[in-house]
């Protein structure tokens, strides 16, 4: 059994400076002015996080990165999530995991380091329309062709697509998945189609496969399937992880509200009504992060365990964070139902984390499927 939580010095530090920098880069006007551009993020800020090594962070030293493994992952990505910092780097450090466990070792040293120092972005194209995001029913076919595959279907959901220039395309191949590292430059005209997310401040595309020839050495070496099973629990947690610094990053708008907000010549903070679910938000929150560093330990640990407490902690980060961007928008008054309200922001960002990597209620049915699969008596 793994320990119970795994935070070293390195993590700590890791966790403190990505607090520092985005307390002092990111704010909601930044983040409105990156929603509003066509990459969604600062180019210059991207190349400042691939000065500092956060790009790379779960990478190991030999590819460019940190070495500091899941647990330093969840930790910059809660920082972020507080921060509503959304840019390309979910995607591309997803398509680093992915290449990890399903590219051969000289796919590794090619694609790797490029996207540790923030040189190429990539991004994984998993979803299709109207799928149920399980990789073992995907639609979209890789078939031999010559000395290379002809890939067919339809991609959609994927993250940063128009971003990125490497695209990890998930395929059923001779009955069974494959993964394919597929250049943007390769796509077919008008192939790749944004499309708009109720989170505003992520980017996505639909991706058209039909027609794309890719050579054999573009199919990745590992086994994809298991590839892809671990995949969804990186994605799971990582989102969760930016839920939970969500969490906390809405709770402090509130708390600010109703610490200024006067009615009847007191602030509104001081009544009961307001003061108990806040203290609510706040013990869901530390629920949330408890799960989530439990579960990115038992992760780099390989734990059997792993899989499970990454459910329970995407289900918890759902609800949590729905409720407080909820209660957010209420305890504002009327202001908290425009636009203008930076609870809103939050509130977006909680509708499309929720369903990404899968909703609490299918978290905890697969819970379900994992621990009472023995029969009973």
């Amino acid at each position: 059994m793994a320990e119970t939580f795994h935070f070293s010095d390195e993590h700590a530090l890791l966790a403190q400076s990505a607090a520092t920098l985005t307390g002092k880069q990111v704010d909601f006007e930044r983040v409105r002015r990156w929603m509003t551009s066509d990459s969604g993020y600062d180019a210059t800020l991207w190349r400042e996080l691939g000065a500092l090594g956060w790009l790379g962070v779960g990478l190991p030293e030999a590819h460019g990165g940190a070495g500091l493994g899941t647990v330093g992952l969840v930790s910059l990505a809660e920082s972020m999530g507080r921060a509503l910092l959304a840019g390309p780097w979910l995607a591309s450090t997803l398509a680093q995991q992915l290449i990890l466990a399903a590219a051969s070792p000289a796919q590794q040293a090619e694609l790797l380091p490029a996207l540790a120092s923030g040189a190429r972005i990539a991004t994984v194209a998993l979803s299709e329309p109207g799928g149920d995001g399980a990789w073992e029913r995907m639609a979209a076919r890789a078939e031999r062709d010559g000395d290379g595959y002809r890939l067919s279907g339809t991609k959609a959901y994927v993250l940063d697509g128009q971003n990125a220039e490497l695209l990890l395309v998930a395929c059923q191949c001779d009955g069974k998945p494959a993964v394919f590292a597929v250049e943007r430059s390769q796509l077919p005209a008008g192939a790749l189609r944004a499309e708009r997310l109720v989170d505003e401040t992520r980017r996505s595309a639909r991706i058209r496969l039909d027609g794309l020839r890719v050579a054999a050495s573009a199919r990745l070496g590992g086994d994809a399937g298991a590839a892809l099973a671990r995949l969804e629990q990186v994605g799971a947690l990582l989102v969760a992880a930016e839920m939970a610094g969500g969490n906390a990053g809405v709770m402090e708008l509130t708390l600010d509200y109703l610490k200024t907000r006067k009615q009847f010549g007191k602030l509104i903070g001081g009544y009961q009504a307001l003061k108990h679910p806040m203290v609510w938000i706040m013990v869901q929150l530390e629920h949330t992060r408890s799960l989530v560093y439990r579960a990115a330990t038992l992760l780099d640990a390989g734990d059997a365990q792993a899989g499970a407490t990454v459910r329970m902690a995407k289900a918890q980060a759902g609800e949590s964070f729905t409720h407080a961007a909820d209660r957010a928008i209420q305890f504002h008054g009327a202001i908290g139902f425009t636009y203008e309200c930076h609870a809103q922001l939050f509130f977006r960002r909680a509708q499309w984390a929720e369903y990404c990597f899968g909703d609490a209620a299918l978290q905890r049915r697969r819970l379900g499927e994992m621990l009472f699969t023995q029969p009973l008596g």
